[in-house]
């Protein structure tokens, strides 16, 4: 195929969403295997600056290409690196030579940016959630496997050495069973103003573009940037934002391979009125056979306020394993701590690392074993942040004691539950009545399968309408 026909193919294969048909190489072949890796960074005016950075600090990694849809993001970063600039992603991946994409967009672009890598021939590395909903992801873990790609989740604790040694500790037995694996996500969240006309785009930006997959809505936030994770179009709250560290690590620790056989969830939008959708206070419970892993979000300050966060044991945004024997504390991606159960400490795993060159690691082996984080790992993790979503978003208001009626037959329901109300409604001064908790029905999921039983929205939840031509295409494998 030469050139010109190439890269007409390409374009229509990723204009329509088709699979492309041209084949992949093979996972012992990769271009500069034996030379410097060229990369290509999607979206950084954020967290794509780290991966430019993480490039610049592995030898035999080069950035040459930028993508960004803001003009002035772009030209400030192409003139700083020296490297060629693109504002439409599809243009950048008809670069035959680029070796490696990174993906640092907006939650709703993750899947789709990296199918389309994966069709163009290149190694992917992706942000977390590494999807938007459920269905997403699992076309995005079929691309990987058909197109014999390696694919990093951007879950750095995976690379961290404490937590590998403290998660091949506890599954060894030496604290007797898990009887609860619990994640946190206490930020303090501010209001992000009630805006309800519309605001203009700057014009340096391509909305449509920014928009992809997402439906065509005008600007009503008050803030394009990062205020997107907190509406349901775009992102996918705290839960998907910090939460999806969290969330994974706790998975890790329970040894967990498929979606959970039951989710429910717990929370609102509390504390004050604006223009986010999403959650700013939530219990999401995955019923486990292992042990239940239970999820807390909280965006409010510790009182009322208050902006200092709000903590559990000593964390803000950390993970306890709770065991028969004592109890583990990941409080940072550097440290873990064991404690017996008079909370005295009994050992100390330490020692982080490269994330980012685990993954250099691997487009070099070719062997997607050698990753920390493959993308099947990123694919479950942020998939329980979706279904806990789900249960959320089909809830309806409810009083605090049928709340914890429904919640009193799950073991450590209630004592998460109460301690989130007495968190709104003691510290925070959250009327309750006048602003009720929302109470998410019990989704029944094939773990296996990915689906949900039973309730038909839900079930319709687990994918999206996608606006063509940005439309995620489905793998078969």
């Amino acid at each position: 195929m030469n050139k010109q026909t190439r890269r007409s193919f390409l374009k229509t294969s990723l204009y329509t969403g088709a699979t492309v048909a041209w084949t992949a190489k093979s996972w012992a072949q990769v271009n500069g295997a034996n030379e410097t890796l060229q990369c290509g960074t999607v979206g950084f005016r954020g967290r794509g600056g780290s991966h430019i950075s993480s490039i610049g600090k592995n030898k035999g990694a080069k950035l040459t290409a930028l993508c960004d849809v803001d003009s002035k993001v772009l030209n400030a970063g192409t003139t700083k690196h020296g490297v060629t600039g693109y504002t439409d992603i599809r243009q950048m991946l008809e670069n035959k030579d680029l070796d490696v994409v990174t993906i640092a967009t907006p939650n709703h672009w993750h899947s789709l940016a990296a199918i389309w890598a994966i069709q163009a021939g290149k190694d992917v590395y992706v942000e977390k959630p590494v999807s938007h909903n459920v269905w997403e992801g699992r076309q995005l873990v079929n691309a990987a496997r058909k197109y014999k790609k390696i694919v990093q989740t951007g879950t750095q604790a995976r690379s961290s050495k404490c937590i590998q040694d403290a998660v091949k500790w506890v599954q060894a037995g030496n604290l007797g069973k898990i009887k609860v694996s619990r994640g946190l996500c206490y930020k303090s969240r501010p209001s992000i103003g009630d805006i309800a006309d519309t605001k203009p785009v700057a014009e340096e930006i391509d909305y449509n573009l920014w928009l992809g997959p997402a439906p065509k809505k005008p600007l009503t936030r008050g803030r394009l940037h990062y205020d997107w994770h907190w509406m349901w179009d775009y992102g996918n709250g705290d839960l998907g934002n910090q939460g999806i560290h969290q969330m994974d690590i706790a998975r890790w620790f329970l040894g967990e391979m498929e979606l959970s056989p039951r989710i429910w969830s717990v929370g609102g939008r509390l504390g004050y009125k604006d223009d986010g959708e999403t959650a700013n206070t939530q219990v999401i419970y995955h019923d486990y056979e292992t042990a239940p892993l239970i999820f807390e979000v909280r965006g409010l300050g510790d009182k009322k306020g208050s902006g200092k966060r709000p903590t559990y044991r000593g964390g803000s945004v950390a993970v306890f394993v709770e065991c028969e024997k004592g109890w583990v504390a990941v409080r940072s991606y550097g440290s873990v701590q064991v404690y017996d159960h008079n909370d005295k400490k009994i050992k100390e795993f330490k020692g982080g690392g490269d994330h980012f060159g685990n993954f250099i690691d691997a487009v070099r082996s070719r062997n997607p074993k050698d990753l920390n984080a493959e993308i099947l790992e990123g694919h479950l993790s942020s998939a329980l942040c979706h279904t806990g979503n789900i249960s959320h978003r089909l809830g309806d208001d409810a009083n605090v004691g049928d709340i914890r009626n429904f919640v009193k037959k799950d073991f450590g329901g209630t004592e998460a539950v109460d301690r989130m109300i007495d968190h709104l409604a003691v510290k925070n001064e959250v009327d309750l009545n006048a602003t009720p908790l929302t109470l998410g029905p019990a989704l029944k999921m094939d773990g296996k399968a990915e689906t949900i039983s039973g309730n038909k929205a839900a079930s319709k939840m687990l994918t999206r309408e996608y606006r063509k031509p940005f439309v995620v295409p489905e793998i078969k494998i």
